[in-house]
């Protein structure tokens, strides 16, 4: 079923995306190989910020400005458990397929 409201949606694995915001936000997110990159690594497991890092080569912290644009436009998942020294940001998708509505 499509949904009526503009939005980003996940559907059995497919993200459903609508209204010109929000197609915006997602193929933005999507334009950069990096964060292709790192798409592509998590599907179907969970990764923690350094292990990212260490693929992109590049620092935690860029690791992780690449992550926060995956996940505003809702392309990732992230959730938190402890590690040996303080907190590990886990990432994970669960995305198949991108379906962007251009119509009303």
């Amino acid at each position: 079923s499509v949904p009526k409201a503009p939005g980003i949606y996940e559907r059995n694995r497919v993200l459903v995306v609508k209204g010109e915001e929000y197609i915006l936000k997602v193929t933005s997110a999507l334009s950069s190989s990096t964060r292709l990159k790192i798409l592509k690594y998590l599907k179907d497991k969970e990764v923690d910020v350094g292990k990212i890092a260490e693929l992109i080569n590049q620092s935690k912290a860029n690791a992780s400005a690449q992550i926060r644009i995956l996940e505003q436009a809702d392309l990732i998942k992230t959730s938190y458990k402890p590690g040996l020294r303080g907190v590990k940001k886990l990432c994970r998708t669960t995305i198949d397929k991108i379906l962007i509505l251009l119509g009303e």
